[in-house]
């Protein structure tokens, strides 16, 4: 361990037993002991992230190259997605006049008769007849007294 031997790790302990006194030595060690746990911990922790990261590199680079074969067939199946030079027509396609728009807008404007409208007007209360739903008072009998 570090190349220290039996003899230099006796001279050092020697040493701190002195310096430090040996009343405070144990709770000494006892806060080195700690810190050497928390620390093999953390490298323990960080050395199984690295072997997680990479365990999910190792299953994501065959995907990566079979999804690339995938667009590629995908591509070569579809003849209209690219031209002869490689390059997308998605996007030309796009900024080109789209036939069936246009189509549509010079097409004259058909009216459906009222017989065959599946949604005739509805009615508000402006087109309803005027009646009066107010309540009419109850009449009180000649024997009954007000209270």
């Amino acid at each position: 361990m570090f190349g220290l031997g039996m003899p230099e790790i006796l001279l050092i302990l020697a040493i701190a037993l002195m310096v430090i006194g040996p009343k405070k030595l144990p709770d000494l060690a006892k806060t080195l002991g700690r810190a050497m746990g928390e620390f093999k911990k953390a490298a323990q922790d960080f050395k199984q992230s690295i072997d997680v990261e990479n365990t999910v590199n190792e299953f994501k680079a065959p995907i990566t190259t079979v999804t690339d074969d995938i667009k590629a067939a995908s591509d070569a199946m579809n003849p209209l997605s690219t031209d002869a030079t490689g390059k997308s027509l998605e996007k030309e396609s796009s900024l080109g006049a789209d036939p069936v728009s246009e189509s549509v807008e010079n097409s004259e404007q058909k009216t459906v008769p009222d017989s065959l409208d599946p949604f005739p007007e509805k009615k508000t209360a402006k087109d309803l007849p005027d009646t009066d739903t107010s309540p009419t008072p109850l009449k009180k009998d000649k024997d009954e007294k007000g209270i």
